[in-house]
């Protein structure tokens, strides 16, 4: 047997359906995970320093791409 909460939600979730939305799950990183400040840092000077020195946009974004490649 259902509980109010839950027939609650579900016609909630019918009425959004019935607007036109749907449900989605979006994944998001997990800010208390350990390292997740330092690495937040690192990232922020890497482009603090980008902004300072004349290298060219295409070449950050390479390097932040291959960046991104280590964390996989």
């Amino acid at each position: 047997m259902p509980t109010p909460t839950s027939e609650r939600v579900q016609k909630r979730r019918d009425a959004l359906r019935a607007a036109g939305l749907r449900p989605v799950q979006i994944w998001v990183p997990d800010t208390r995970r350990p390292g997740f400040a330092a690495e937040c840092r690192r990232q922020a000077a890497l482009v603090a320093a980008a902004d300072q020195n004349d290298t060219d946009l295409s070449d950050f974004m390479d390097a932040a791409l291959s960046d991104l490649d280590d964390w996989t």
